[in-house]
């Protein structure tokens, strides 16, 4: 007898195709016979050594999170509820350009401090990876969900060329090549960029078509977090169209928003630009989260020549008082390029975590409340906080606006992603909630998308950018990642005040055949695994 056969499932299969009846048996791992009702009539059904009775339950394949942040949770945390409650069977890590391979001694250490707010600083772990090989090997000793890796563009920048705002020499640029070859070599499905952050914003075009170029003859993609979601915004997304254009390759927006004052009402424009370059023949897509506030560091706020030099430099320039005043009208007078070229509301950055507890009544406030609160300036407040947390904090920036969401979610090449950031005492309840949020407020609630539309953004068309050839559908042969959800009752627990609360309305989990939740509770299987990329 097979493993497990889940009896009576209302199959959504991940294509789009409208929902069927029908038992699935998973055996070893994958999804080994489907057995449709109508076929079943008259003739024995599937039989295993357990049966799962799915009655009122859709089956569909685990959700894959095309931008998520879990880099040192998947090995700091084995639980990891926060996504394996969702559904989530697979992350994309890796993002924006920054994170922990390839490094040497020197970088790892500064990409620990310039991004300690996403992740921690990380002393909690043995981090005994240089290659990205060596990191997808330790992922493969046993994590919650699957995770597919980024090679991070701003990562190789300061391993070569440092934290400088400059050119690359034409001997680091090579560097740089060997290095994004080496890693989708080793595994890496793609590229990726934070061109608001430093050091990858240094990087001129030209440097990423030739990194580009690389990723296009190892059939990856490049994943940019491009130069403004503000003033600029769809020049922004224009610049990597053409960048992508001409580097032959495939091209995947994150986080694919249109926020601040500037851009109220503008995603229709966005769409156009996307459909024309589609149209085009450009291979295309893009990820969002079905919030309206954003979630980022505070530091990232700042203006990028503030950072050059690494951590260390833009602490020293913060904490000398014409280098921080500078920041500051770069910040509230001229629109910092940080900050999307939009001069900073303080009233719309919300402090959501520190790393030191210390600072702790910060959190849950907006910089101007705090300000207030201090009798001072909000850069004031904003300033001692980066110092005192050394560039610790974390924000929810509410600048967001509900029709550009609900309008790019719409659209034929979308796909989900969390952009979650699990550390804080406050994160964004995006890091909880965002697939079930899909599920329950966007389709059923509002309709926004039907259900059969949502799981296909959240599944098959991910795998499909992914060049998963065997995750991503309800199908036989295919790996047995799989959620069983309620319709009527799935739906977001994750608000802002409380975000960890865990969705409701998900019972069953599956990762490679085997139960990560069961009865709505996490157990304590590890089947997880790094994803490779697939080689042409």
């Amino acid at each position: 007898m097979e493993n497990l056969v889940i009896r009576d499932a209302d199959v959504v299969d991940g294509t789009g195709a409208d929902a069927y009846r029908a038992d699935v048996v998973v055996d070893d791992g994958r999804i080994v016979s489907i057995v449709k009702e109508a076929a079943a009539a008259g003739c024995q059904r599937p039989r295993a050594r357990r049966e799962l009775d799915a009655e009122g339950l859709v089956l569909s394949p685990g959700f894959i999170d095309m931008h998520a942040h879990s880099d040192l949770a998947l090995l700091r945390d084995p639980d990891h509820s926060a996504k394996a409650a969702q559904g989530v069977t697979l992350e994309v890590i890796g993002q924006d350009g920054l994170s922990y391979a390839p490094v040497d001694d020197r970088t790892l250490d500064e990409v620990r401090r310039a991004i300690t707010g996403w992740n921690g600083y990380g002393d909690d772990l043995d981090l005994d990876w240089r290659s990205v090989g060596e990191y997808l090997d330790r992922l493969d000793r046993g994590i919650a969900v699957n995770a597919a890796y980024l090679v991070p563009q701003g990562t190789v920048r300061a391993l070569v060329v440092g934290w400088e705002d400059r050119p690359a020499t034409p001997g680091e640029l090579e560097r740089m090549r060997r290095l994004v070859a080496e890693g989708l070599e080793q595994g890496a499905v793609g590229l990726s960029s934070g061109l608001t952050y430093t050091p990858g914003m240094y990087a001129g075009n030209a440097e990423l078509a030739e990194l580009c170029r690389v990723v296009a003859r190892h059939g990856g993609y490049y994943a940019p977090h491009h130069r403004s979601y503000g003033a600029g915004a769809l020049e922004a997304y224009a610049e990597m169209v053409d960048l992508a254009r001409e580097a032959g390759c495939a091209l995947h927006l994150t986080h694919a928003t249109m926020n601040f004052g500037v851009n109220e009402g503008r995603a229709p424009e966005l769409l156009a630009l996307l459909d024309e370059a589609l149209a085009g023949g450009a291979d295309l897509t893009l990820d969002s989260y079905p919030y309206t506030p954003g979630c980022t560091t505070l530091v990232a706020l700042l203006p990028s020549w503030a950072g050059e030099g690494g951590p260390e430099e833009l602490l020293r320039r913060l904490a000398d008082d014409a280098s921080a005043e500078r920041i500051r009208h770069d910040l509230e007078v001229t629109g910092a390029d940080g900050c999307h070229g939009v001069p900073v509301d303080w009233d719309t950055v919300e402090i959501s975590g520190v790393a030191d507890p210390a600072l702790g009544d910060f959190v849950g406030r907006t910089v101007l409340a705090s300000a207030r609160l201090r009798g001072e300036a909000p850069w004031a407040t904003a300033r001692r906080l980066l110092l005192a947390d050394r560039l610790g904090p974390t924000i929810l920036q509410h600048v967001g606006h509900e029709e550009n969401v609900r309008a790019i979610m719409r659209h034929r090449v979308h796909t989900g992603g969390s952009d979650g950031i699990l550390k804080g005492a406050r994160p964004h309840p995006r890091a909880y909630g965002t697939f079930p949020r899909y599920l329950g407020h966007y389709a059923r609630e509002l309709g926004v998308l039907s259900l059969e539309e949502c799981v296909a953004h959240l599944t098959g068309r991910p795998a499909a950018r992914l060049r998963l050839p065997d995750r991503g559908l309800v199908r036989e042969g295919y790996r047995a990642d799989l959620v069983l959800f309620d319709p009527a009752t799935v739906a977001a627990g994750a608000t802002y005040d409380a975000p960890r609360t865990p969705p409701t309305g998900i019972p069953y989990v599956l990762v490679d055949g085997r139960f990560v939740i069961e009865d709505g509770r996490r157990t304590d299987v590890l089947a997880g695994r790094a994803v490779r990329r697939t080689p042409r």
